[in-house]
């Protein structure tokens, strides 16, 4: 499986809203040359993640976004899944519409099956709030 270039970007915004949580909106510009991003296609992430309720977005002067919650209350699952949609590796997995003629006699479906609950498993049990403690580990390392 490999991400979208909608899930990786819309994963490092939301990392650097995570940064100044509880410090008011942060302006989409200073979000997009932060993390090396194109201000006009964080601005379609942007609209399908308010969306979604995971970040508010304030007008005005002062105006930008924010996390709607604590970024402890925001997981990396819920995020990708909203930009990508399901992380599954085949259809047939999570489609009911997707029929497979050797569904019964499949030996990969176990496999696939198997990848996406270890993959689920990992992406929901990761906040926002862990990715900031695991980035300040590493910088105290160095």
């Amino acid at each position: 499986m490999k991400l979208s270039t909608r899930g990786r970007y819309g994963l490092k915004a939301m990392y650097q809203l995570a940064l100044h949580y509880g410090e008011g909106p942060i302006a989409l510009n200073n979000i997009a040359k932060k993390q090396g991003l194109s201000e006009n296609y964080l601005e379609q992430l942007f609209s399908v993640l308010r969306k979604e309720g995971l970040i508010i977005s304030v007008r005005g002067a002062q105006g930008g976004y924010m996390l709607a919650k604590d970024p402890q209350h925001i997981t990396v699952g819920h995020i990708l899944r909203t930009l990508e949609g399901n992380m599954a590796p085949v259809d047939c997995l999570t489609d009911e519409n997707v029929k497979c003629d050797r569904e019964d006699e499949c030996a990969t479906k176990f496999v696939y099956a198997q990848m996406i609950d270890s993959l689920n498993n990992v992406i929901d049990s990761i906040t926002l709030q862990d990715m900031i403690d695991e980035q300040k580990k590493n910088e105290m390392i160095k």
